[in-house]
């Protein structure tokens, strides 16, 4: 890719290189990049094709088109994703919010309908926050628990809490899932554990197979290893009638249905997501 004058010419000319790299979004990912090294809305850019680039303007512009020409996500280029409505910093560190998890709000705002309610919510492998930080933005009564494993992911995850205002209702811990939470219990207990088979890793877009963190993403042969080792010990950080809600992948809710009803839960539920598949599996303590 050259260089252009105008950002009407630069947009074109990344457009062209994106969807050569195999970008199926390549003109609105192009758009969003001008965006962001011009300091400009993604409407803004519309505005301005005219417009001459300077010289910095061009090299930071033609540097972030190189780096989603390699496959990085666009979320980690420009350091952030909206989800729910809300935006939330995203690193290397912390897998990207996705639309999917949202499915897992709805069923939870649903279970628990009173937005006054003085809840208390468990986030286990929080990464971003984007769960726990949704779910107290949506109930201002409630206050919250989140753990990862990752110190990484744990500091992006005290920058949304601090950027969001709800750091005096958060708690975020370095744990192996519950290892650190003692004999803590919850009213609410939500879960985006990895669920990949490892036997995927070749077929996953470059996006996913290479830059988010692997500990988030695979989970055995048939993706389900993390939800053999965080069921059976759930129920003892569930206040009596509390619930859990797991997100999981395609084809896994049954299964995953399954091991909460031989662990004891009951009131098991699936709420599929807007394609349709089984998305999050619930149960009550």
């Amino acid at each position: 890719m050259t260089t252009a004058d105008t950002a009407g010419e630069a947009l074109k000319k990344a457009a062209q290189a994106l969807t050569g790299a195999g970008v199926d979004s390549a003109r609105l990912d192009a758009r969003l990049l001008m965006a962001h090294a011009l300091g400009l809305s993604a409407e803004g850019v519309f505005g301005q094709p005219d417009r001459v680039l300077g010289a910095e303007e061009k090299e930071r512009f033609l540097s972030l088109v190189e780096k989603r020409r390699s496959r990085q996500p666009l979320s980690q280029i420009v350091g952030c994703r909206e989800f729910w409505s809300l935006e939330f910093a995203v690193t290397t560190d912390t897998l990207t919010p996705r639309p999917d998890s949202e499915t897992l709000i709805e069923a939870a705002l649903a279970a628990f309908p009173d937005k006054g309610a003085d809840l208390t919510i468990l986030d286990l492998g929080t990464g971003t926050g984007c769960l726990l930080l949704t779910l107290l933005h949506e109930r201002p009564g409630a206050s919250g628990v989140g753990v990862d494993i990752s110190e990484a992911a744990l500091d992006v995850a005290r920058a949304n809490t601090e950027a969001l205002g709800l750091d005096n209702r958060t708690r975020l811990i370095a744990s192996d899932w519950g290892a650190e939470l003692a004999d803590q219990r919850f009213d609410l207990i939500v879960c985006n554990p990895p669920y990949i088979p490892e036997g995927d890793r070749s077929s996953l877009m470059p996006e996913v197979a290479s830059f988010e963190p692997p500990h988030a993403l695979f989970a055995g042969a048939d993706g389900l290893d993390a939800y053999r080792t965080l069921i059976p010990d759930i129920k003892k950080h569930l206040r009596t009638g509390g619930r859990v809600f797991f997100e999981v992948g395609i084809d896994q809710a049954d299964a995953v249905a399954d091991m909460l009803g031989h662990a004891g839960f009951d009131d098991i539920d699936i709420s599929k997501d807007l394609a349709g598949i089984g998305r999050c599996v619930q149960g009550c303590g």
